[in-house]
C-alpha cells in the first residue's frame, strides 16, 4: 500500500484480511468459563473501524496512519446507525470530495483526491436511539489519526495567515502547528526578540497531532511565534501565532450596569448598559427584565463585544448589552434587570429608573 510503513513478515492467520462476524458460533466448553469471559469482553471493546484496501480486503486501523497526499481513502464502520467525526473544515467548506453513505450493515466514508489539509482524526461510533433520543454506544467506536504526507506542505494548511492563541493560567495552551509528516523535526521560534524557544518536554511539549503545548502558560510566553519544520529538504515556516495572556480568571461573568439617567422625563430617551469583563474566548449571553416587558413595551436591545488590551500585555474581552427606551412613559418606571451568563454561571445586576 502506498504510504504505509513496511511491516515485518509473519504467517497470516486464516481469514486475517476479512471482517470476521462477531456472532460466530463456538462450541461451549464448560471448564473454560474465565477464558470465555475474557473473549466476550474483548469483543465488546473492539474497534468497528476498518480501511478498505482493495476488493474484499480490509485492514484494522492503528492509532495513526500515514498516506501520501493525492490518494483516495475509504473507511467503513460496522453498524446500521453510525455517526462520523472528521476534520471540521470538510464540513465548513462543504467539500465535495467527501461522501458518507449509510448502508444496511455498515457506514462508508470516502475521501477522494486527499490533500495535506485533510490530516486529522477520523472516528466513528454507533448510535443507540430510543425514539428521538440518541446516545453514543461507548463499546462500538473506532478512531485513527491520518497523516496525509506532502513534501510541499509540511504544515497542515489553515484558512488564515495569522491566529490568536489565548494563554490561560489554569489550562494548557496549544500552538496548533500540526505537521503532515510525523517524522518531521519541528521547532518553535519567537519573532521578537528573534530566538528559538527551548522545548523542555515538561512545561512545553510537542505533539505531532496537536502542535506545541504550553502546560502552564505565564505572561512571559506572550508575543508572536511561529514554527519551523524540516524533513528531507528545505525547512518550511508555519503561519504566525499571536499569544495573548488572559487577565480575567474563570468564573461567572463580572458584570456592571449603568443607566444614562436614573430620573427620566416623559418622552426622554433612556439607555441602560450591561457590561461584562471576561476571558477573550468565552461567550457571554444576556437576558433582560424590564417594567414594560409583560405589556410588550417596545424596546431596542443590542449586544456586541470587543477585545481590549489592559496595557501590560494582558487581554480582556468586553461584552455589552444595551437596552434602549426611545420614548419614556409611565409604564417604563421601575427596575431594569440584566442577567449575564457564561459556562461557569450567571450574574444578575439591576438599576432603577424613576420619573
Amino acid at each position: 500500500v502506498i504510504g504505509q510503513p513496511a511491516k515485518s513478515k509473519r504467517p497470516k492467520e486464516p481469514g486475517e484480511n476479512k471482517i470476521r462476524p462477531v456472532n460466530k458460533k463456538v462450541k461451549p466448553k464448560t471448564p473454560k468459563t474465565k477464558e470465555r469471559e475474557s473473549v466476550d469482553s474483548s469483543l465488546k471493546s473492539q474497534s468497528i473501524l476498518t480501511q478498505v484496501m482493495d476488493k474484499g480486503h480490509f485492514q484494522k486501523l492503528a492509532a495513526t496512519l500515514s498516506l501520501a497526499a493525492g490518494q483516495s481513502l475509504e473507511l467503513r464502520c460496522k453498524g446500521s446507525n453510525v455517526t462520523w467525526n472528521y476534520p471540521s473544515y470538510l464540513d465548513t467548506f462543504k467539500d465535495s470530495r467527501l461522501s458518507i453513505k449509510q448502508l444496511d450493515r455498515y457506514s462508508q466514508l470516502i475521501l477522494a483526491n486527499s490533500t495535506a489539509a485533510d490530516t486529522g482524526e477520523y472516528s466513528c461510533w454507533l448510535q443507540l436511539c430510543n425514539g428521538n433520543k440518541c446516545r453514543k454506544d461507548e463499546t462500538k467506536t473506532g478512531s485513527t489519526y491520518i497523516f496525509f504526507t506532502d513534501k510541499e506542505e509540511l504544515f497542515v494548511p489553515t484558512p488564515s495567515y495569522f491566529e490568536i492563541v489565548y494563554l490561560n493560567p489554569d489550562k494548557p495552551a496549544v500552538i496548533p502547528c500540526r505537521v503532515t509528516t510525523p517524522s518531521a523535526k519541528v521547532t518553535l521560534h519567537r519573532e521578537f526578540p528573534a530566538e528559538e524557544i527551548e522545548i523542555d518536554g515538561t512545561d512545553i511539549i510537542y505533539d505531532a497531532k496537536k502542535g506545541f503545548v504550553f502546560q502552564h502558560p505565564t505572561p512571559n510566553h506572550k508575543g508572536i511565534v511561529y514554527c519551523k519544520a524540516e524533513s528531507q529538504g528545505a525547512p518550511q515556516i508555519s503561519i504566525k501565532y499571536h499569544l495573548l495572556y488572559v487577565e480575567v480568571p474563570k468564573g461567572p461573568p463580572s458584570t456592571t450596569i449603568a443607566v444614562s439617567s436614573s430620573r427620566a422625563g416623559l418622552s426622554d430617551r433612556v439607555q441602560v448598559v450591561c457590561t461584562v469583563l471576561g476571558e477573550p474566548d468565552v461567550d457571554v449571553y444576556f437576558r433582560w427584565q424590564y417594567p414594560g416587558q409583560e405589556s410588550e413595551r417596545p424596546v431596542i436591545i443590542q449586544n456586541f463585544w470587543r477585545l481590549i488590551n489592559r496595557g501590560i500585555g494582558h487581554t480582556t474581552r468586553i461584552s455589552k448589552s444595551v437596552l434602549l427606551v426611545e420614548d419614556f412613559e409611565d409604564i417604563d418606571v421601575g427596575n431594569y434587570v440584566c442577567i449575564a451568563q457564561n459556562l461557569q454561571g450567571e450574574t444578575t445586576v439591576a438599576t432603577k429608573v424613576e420619573l
